[in-house]
């Protein structure tokens, strides 16, 4: 059987998903079993996988699934207990008093403070908190969703505390070719990790810069009265400015410190600074954004799970409210960032070893998990905030009865993905699916490969639902492909970060975790429609970037990375020059008008 055929039948599994998913718009819970099936009939027939791993991978599977639901359950527990306790209401009332236009409160806490719990936790944590956040705060059900699966991509890199360089990258190259060459060139195989990380910094710092306005523009346009991409833009002084103390101390980090703590230090920089300036309302626009009516909302805006939040509880002050959010992020990057901490909790595992006589196994770290930090947080919510029993009890049926919805999907998404990538172990001597679609794609592009590897990173995302597995698989392979036809390897394998990186948008375990928080089961598709809007904007954008670097050899990463900064900084001064000098003429016309009368 030729390449083609092979990467056609390799791509069977993610067609499927994509046909009954994203095109007919099925339920996750009714897409995800057909294309399970699709997956182990290919992998059984054509792969010619023994029984006992496909066994053993869909077991592998649900016991995965299993922890992204004590995730989601934790996540979903903790925003149903700050919504009975009352500190809801009065985090809304705070967020407000900042600046009521939900564009800024996107970008305030959807990227900003949603770049710094990916830093410290990573593993779609932050969509599993910003989106009940966002939602909980007035915003509909989807753009919420929208908003924690679109910051899914600049942080995202250096997620976990850099656990996608760290372990992803590291191991995914680490092979006798790739050693020999960075023993070549003089250098150590960790610091050759390191400078791809930078490279992948780089990257992001340009490409993220208009994140934020994304954000922006995506909730006016499919979620404002007029439909407008332009009342988006109208924020975008303030947007570009957020966007620039994130990547400005992002990229610093990942120059000089490593791919530990970019987004953690980012995040919490920008925080400081652009939650001050927004309170003194610098580079706002005086027109203040809002929803309509929420009368006048699209049915399919909103979920199963309310969120009201209206009346503000009598001795809940704004620290009061705030707190359970500041441990959630304090314990996170406590668990991730000492050592003796993380040594301790990821030793506490359940290990299911050699499953079905395979070498097929699955270490489970209940205690290191997010959710674990939710549950924990939550609990202590309840004396903190002096709950009543009967609050306490609905917040743990309705969190448990959303959790439920979501079972049914990715119970079967992601044994799907186990068997896809476990194929590697066959009777027919070929490699895993994943790979050989990556190398039938490969086959095509040739030397325009720097345009596509990005899509190869977002593709191993999409499959594998972490950008760390997705730079474990074709990492080695995104290498080699740069090394066959003359072009920068380390440069290539960044671009193959970048692109795992943006995937984090579409994963489906990753949205349909997202959905279940706000009562959107059901809906994956139509997140998934809206979300590729985005994600294709970050892909092309960096196989461009990573053409024309190149192409053009006087150019560099950090060439490009300043530029984009500086170019940003001289539009915004020269914009708000004209926007002064029109407003004075208008005043003018104005005054010369009264004098007339």
């Amino acid at each position: 059987m030729n390449l083609l055929v092979l990467s056609l039948l390799a791509f069977t599994p993610i067609l499927a998903v994509i046909l009954f998913l994203v095109i007919l718009n099925w339920p996750a819970k009714y897409a995800m079993p057909i294309s399970y099936i699709v997956a182990v009939v290919v992998a059984f027939v054509v792969w010619q996988v023994p029984a006992s791993f496909i066994a053993a991978s869909t077991v592998q599977g649900f016991v995965i699934a299993l922890t992204l639901l004590y995730i989601v359950f934790g996540a979903l527990l903790l925003l149903q207990t700050l919504k009975e306790s009352g500190a809801i209401a009065t985090i809304r009332q705070a967020f407000t008093d900042i600046t009521p236009d939900r564009r800024a409160q996107a970008v305030i806490i959807g990227f900003l403070f949603g770049s710094f719990l990916e830093g410290a936790a990573g593993f779609g944590s932050p969509a599993a908190v910003i989106g009940p956040l966002l939602f909980a705060l007035g915003f509909p059900a989807l753009a919420a969703v929208l908003v924690g699966l679109i910051i899914q991509s600049t942080p995202v890199t250096f997620g976990a505390v850099g656990t996608p360089v760290i372990v992803g990258l590291q191991t995914g190259i680490d092979a006798p070719n790739v050693n020999a060459a960075v023993e070549a060139m003089g250098i150590s195989y960790t610091d050759y990790v390191m400078q791809i990380g930078m490279q992948a910094a780089f990257i992001h710092g340009t490409i993220g810069l208009l994140i934020p306005l994304f954000l922006s523009c995506i909730i006016t346009k499919f979620f404002g009265k007029n439909r407008s991409f332009r009342e988006g833009l109208g924020i975008w002084k303030f947007a570009l400015f957020a966007s620039i103390m994130f990547t400005l101390p992002y990229v610093f980090v990942a120059m000089y410190i490593g791919p530990e703590l970019p987004s953690v230090i980012g995040g919490l920089v920008a925080l400081a600074i652009v939650m001050f300036t927004a309170k003194k309302g610098f580079l706002l626009p005086e027109e203040k954004w809002d929803f309509p009516p929420k009368k006048e909302w699209n049915e399919e805006w909103t979920g199963s799970v309310t969120a009201d939040a209206d009346k503000l509880r009598p001795g809940m002050s704004m620290i009061k409210a705030w707190i359970p959010y500041v441990l959630v992020a304090a314990i996170l990057a406590m668990t991730r960032l000492v050592e003796s901490v993380t040594q301790f909790l990821t030793a506490q595992e359940i290990t299911f070893a050699n499953m079905f006589g395979t070498d097929v196994s699955e270490t489970v770290e209940v205690l290191y998990s997010p959710g674990s930090v939710f549950i924990a947080v939550s609990l202590l919510v309840i004396f903190l905030h002096r709950m009543k029993m009967e609050e306490v009890k609905r917040a743990w049926t309705e969190a448990g009865k959303t959790m439920i919805k979501a079972a049914g999907a990715l119970i079967f998404a992601v044994p799907m993905v186990r068997v896809l990538i476990n194929s590697e172990t066959n009777e027919s001597g070929l490699e895993s699916i994943p790979l050989v679609l990556a190398e039938g794609v490969s086959s095509i592009a040739g030397t325009a490969w720097p345009l596509i590897a990005p899509w190869i990173g977002a593709l191993g995302a999409f499959v594998a639902g972490s950008n760390t597995i997705s730079n474990m698989m074709f990492a080695l392979f995104q290498w080699g492909v740069a090394d066959n036809i003359g072009v920068s390897q380390g440069l290539i394998v960044a671009m193959q970060a970048v692109g795992g990186a943006a995937g984090n948008m579409v994963t489906v375990h990753n949205v349909v975790a997202a959905a279940a928080t706000v009562g959107l089961i059901g809906k994956e598709g139509l997140i998934i429609r809206k979300t590729i809007i985005p994600l294709t904007y970050y892909l092309l954008m960096a196989g461009l970037m990573a053409t024309a670097i190149i192409a053009f050899s006087f150019l560099n990463v950090m060439t490009v990375y300043a530029s984009a900064v500086i170019l940003c900084v001289v539009l915004m001064v020269s914009i708000r020059s004209k926007s002064s000098k029109a407003s004075m003429k208008k005043g003018r016309r104005q005054e010369e008008k009264k004098i007339e009368a």
